[in-house]
């Protein structure tokens, strides 16, 4: 599993920021990935990685970045936060990358965190929980919206129709106990009492037991489950199962046509937010992200066949981002890619616009998120 795979692509397009080549002696951009492209989490990590492959490509084709060709240095740590350590370590002190994207999950980004603060590199992170990002680190960013703007996202919607009541299940993973403590900290602000709070394990195959619990609590409204990968899937088929028919909410650790796969015709009705990627061709004309998420769509489609994730998203806007302060600082001293990462401003990104800076190393509010449903199996605008 300790696999390692380097990757020096020719590639275009940074969106016309990609500068002329210059001599071809010049030594490479290293941009070290730690992703998590097999286990659970790998329906994330899987098209994190493609995005990353495709668009170093395409920037190398169109001349690298400061006449510099970029190159990939990536490990899968099989959805195993406890792995994600070990290669960050060999990443910086081994491999001598510029700079880290890594951390599908919660779990393997606060895996890494400590050792990329002392070793001083800028980190953009591809995981949910607000904790990659609060108390700011003065070496790490992300790129997804927090678990706990999903949750107030999520409760908008909820006291737009009217809930009250709601029942919580959460994932034992690092995700979802940070979305269980979050979603239990803004729940009272919109007028939602948490009627029930269960969990269920990552790698559980059964739910059963929990949604039962879940059931008989008295004038239940919805269901709200925070979890990523695979589980939430068992949890829909669970639901559907039992024959639940109050609301079904998820997380943004869903926002994906591979969960409608997985979850089968169980996911109808499912409700989420999202990044806009899942419904571009729905967006308005006038919409400021409907250019980039159709490009990217077209991309992805184009070299792989498939229709892309917000998690591979997640993984272009921080490639982008890191490509912009590397231009913007003249080269790759880190400390000067941090600062510029952090003066980042009006960065539009398939997640949303982001405007970083000092105290806030994501950049994102909630207008980012687009609340939506699945209908005849597929993602649609929630009215």
């Amino acid at each position: 599993m300790k696999k390692r795979t380097l990757i020096t692509s020719a590639i275009a397009l940074v969106f016309a920021q990609a500068l002329p080549a210059a001599a071809q002696g010049k030594d490479p951009i290293r941009i070290g990935a730690v992703l998590s492209t097999t286990g659970p989490a790998a329906y994330l990590g899987d098209p994190q990685l493609k995005t990353l492959q495709t668009y170093l490509a395409q920037i190398n084709q169109d001349g690298g970045v400061l006449g510099r060709k970029l190159e990939l240095v990536h490990y899968d740590d099989a959805s195993e936060a406890a792995k994600a350590n070990g290669f960050a370590k060999r990443l910086i002190d081994d491999d001598k990358v510029d700079l880290l994207i890594a951390g599908t999950t919660t779990g393997a980004t606060m895996a890494m965190a400590p050792l990329v603060e002392k070793a001083g590199i800028p980190l953009i992170s591809l995981s949910g929980a607000v904790v990659v990002v609060e108390p700011v680190k003065k070496w790490i960013f992300k790129t997804p919206h927090t678990d706990r703007m999903a949750a107030e996202k999520v409760f908008e919607d909820m006291k737009k129709r009217g809930i009250t009541k709601v029942g919580l299940l959460s994932e034992t993973s690092g995700f979802g106990q940070s979305g269980a403590k979050e979603t239990r900290a803004v729940a009272q602000k919109y007028g939602i009492t948490l009627v029930a709070d269960e969990t269920y394990g990552p790698k559980d195959t059964d739910v059963t037991a929990q949604l039962t619990k879940i059931r008989a609590v008295p004038g239940i409204q919805a269901l709200f489950v925070f979890g990523l990968g695979q589980g939430p899937a068992v949890v829909t088929k669970n639901y559907a199962q039992l024959g639940l028919t109050v609301p079904l909410y998820q997380s943004h650790g869903v926002a994906s046509n591979e969960f409608i796969r997985l979850a089968g015709k169980a996911a109808e009705g499912v409700r989420l937010p999202s990044p806009a990627l899942l419904v571009a061709n729905a967006l308005a004309a006038n919409d400021p992200q409907k250019p980039l998420v159709t490009s990217y769509a077209a991309t992805y489609w184009k070299q792989y066949k498939d229709e892309p994730s917000t998690f591979g998203g997640y993984a272009l806007d921080a490639l982008m981002l890191g490509v912009s302060a590397i231009k913007r600082a003249g080269g790759t001293t880190k400390e000067a890619v941090r600062s510029a990462l952090e003066q980042t401003r009006g960065f539009m990104g398939t997640t949303g616009q982001f405007n970083l800076s000092a105290t806030d190393h994501m950049g994102l509010d909630l207008s980012a998120f687009r609340m939506l449903e699945v209908r005849d199996g597929g993602w649609t605008l929630l009215k």
